[in-house]
């Protein structure tokens, strides 16, 4: 079974400034993953139309799924959305479902439903929307492109009507193997072969270090079997125990 892929594409200068800390790579990819559907690839380009047409078309052409988040506010920088029918080479419009849905919401909310807040519900033309009960301002699909907004609680939120649409894979699941004081010189070699004798089986390392008493390394195992999996599990802790380190077990 080939498993359907995706990548994100994050758009905003204030990610490339640093200004804002991106945490919508791990939202998606924490969404993805049980379904089977792994992150394989991320970029983050600036609010520059040219960048993100070009970003786009590269990812939608290479992924199951392309997810992109940030740029469909109110404001004068946000251009996603031109961007994305630039990209399909289609025009774009006020959705009729969207203004209802917003009209209905301000004057619910007794607020005046504005021309900049009506550029939120401009969508490119054949491009169905995905519900946003946060705010009300819809994201949308584009073929195999789901547009999300930027601000987190509103991308995760928007996740929930897109999860139904994706075409599922094999779940991947995935063991750690937390060994405290482990360091990757002394275990590279044998962590190798172990990585190289299971084709089944994809073996990371990632070490910590907080302090000169808290430091170790993760060995994480990641198959979509089981067996194969539980296999390099006990290498795994086999190895830590080899150096004379207790491994804590997280499955």
């Amino acid at each position: 079974m080939t498993n359907p892929t995706a990548a994100v594409l994050l758009i905003g200068d204030e990610l490339l400034s640093g200004r804002t800390r991106d945490i919508n790579l791990q939202q998606v990819a924490q969404y993805l993953e049980p379904l089977g559907i792994p992150v394989m690839e991320c970029r983050t380009v600036p609010d520059i139309e040219a960048e993100i047409v070009a970003a786009v078309n590269a990812l939608r052409a290479r992924y199951t799924y392309v997810f992109t988040t940030g740029g469909i506010g109110p404001t004068h920088d946000d251009i996603t959305a031109d961007a994305i029918a630039a990209a399909f080479g289609v025009g774009i419009s006020e959705h009729p479902d969207a203004i209802r849905g917003m009209a209905a919401r301000y004057a619910a909310m007794n607020t005046e439903f504005t021309a900049p807040r009506r550029r939120m519900a401009r969508v490119p033309h054949g491009a169905s929307l995905v519900a946003n009960p946060v705010s009300g301002a819809p994201g949308f699909q584009m073929e195999n492109v789901f547009t999300l907004a930027g601000v987190p609680q509103i991308a995760r939120a928007m996740l929930e009507d897109i999860g139904p649409r994706l075409e599922t894979g094999a779940v991947v699941h995935k063991v750690t193997v937390r060994g405290m004081g482990l360091r990757e010189g002394d275990i590279a070699v044998k962590l190798g072969e172990i990585d190289a004798a299971a084709p089944l089986v994809s073996v990371g390392s990632y070490p910590w270090y907080l302090t000169a008493e808290n430091h170790g390394v993760s060995l994480v195992a990641r198959s979509i079997d089981p067996a194969a999996l539980s296999a390099v599990c006990q290498q795994l802790v086999e190895l830590a125990e080899s150096l004379g380190v207790k491994p804590e077990i997280d499955s």
